[in-house]
């Protein structure tokens, strides 16, 4: 099975910009998306017969928003996490028969840090809702976690120590997160592999420069690990100021 994960800043804007051209190349089974940044109606996306869409609109427009494009049809499908509703549409949860797929756009703490306890609260929830998940039955988590974890997954780390999405709280809740029973499925094949990013700010030459971030992940429940077979990471595609990481296993 081949998943696959983008934020694309805006889903209007990466159509004009090749979203659909690498979207039937990469033929994913499971196709998530982050930061589409539109409601219902805004946008005729033709995927193709053999894709079902689940969409979460943020209540804000032209502001956050998640979808899933399937060609498995799911168990169940909810939106948010406490509760079937998500104001910033930042979730969606597939249940298939082996897996519980989550896609997540993870709040950002802004630059100025005034959204830092926000999202550090949020972290909590989250964990709590994947460990219920993950006593059922085994979880697959993919999105923009909106952190750098470890100094190998950003150009600059020194520089950036501190900063929004490399604070030391956000990288305890990323630690924390995988203790509790998670693997980081690009690091579990390549576990040293250097200058991988998945994001990269539009500063003029940063992208041809690679000067990134990797804060786009799959995540999967550690007793998967076995039925992993490959994690990726598109750099290449663009049409996003993040690429699409990619996932292969056996489920």
């Amino acid at each position: 099975m081949k998943l696959v994960s983008w934020n694309v800043n805006g889903l209007r804007a990466c159509v004009n910009k090749g979203f659909l051209d690498y979207f039937r190349e990469a033929e994913a089974d499971i196709f998530c998306v982050q930061e589409t940044k539109l409601q219902a109606g805004q946008l005729d996306l033709p995927l193709g017969e053999e894709y079902t869409a689940y969409w979460n609109y943020a209540e804000q427009k032209g502001y956050s928003g998640t979808a899933v494009f399937t060609k498995h049809t799911p168990l169940s499908v909810r939106y948010g996490l406490e509760e079937d509703s998500e104001p910033e549409g930042r979730t969606i949860t597939l249940e298939f028969d082996a897996f519980h797929l989550v896609n997540v756009y993870t709040p950002n703490a802004r630059r100025d840090l005034s959204r830092l306890e926000f999202r550090l609260e949020w972290e909590d929830r989250f964990l709590r809702y994947l460990q219920v998940l993950d006593a059922k039955k085994p979880v697959i988590v993919c999105g923009d976690l909106n952190v750098a974890h470890q100094e190998i997954d950003l150009k600059n780390f020194k520089g950036n120590r501190g900063n929004s999405g490399f604070t030391d709280e956000e990288r305890e809740k990323m630690t924390r997160l995988l203790e509790a029973g998670f693997l980081d499925t690009f690091r579990h094949f390549y576990p040293d592999r250097a200058d991988a990013y998945s994001w990269w700010s539009n500063m003029p030459k940063v992208r041809e420069r690679n000067v990134g971030w990797r804060i786009d992940y799959f995540l999967a429940s550690a007793r998967l690990a076995d039925r992993l077979t490959d994690a990726q990471i598109d750099a290449h595609v663009l049409g996003s100021d993040h690429c699409p990481v990619v996932l292969l296993a056996n489920l």
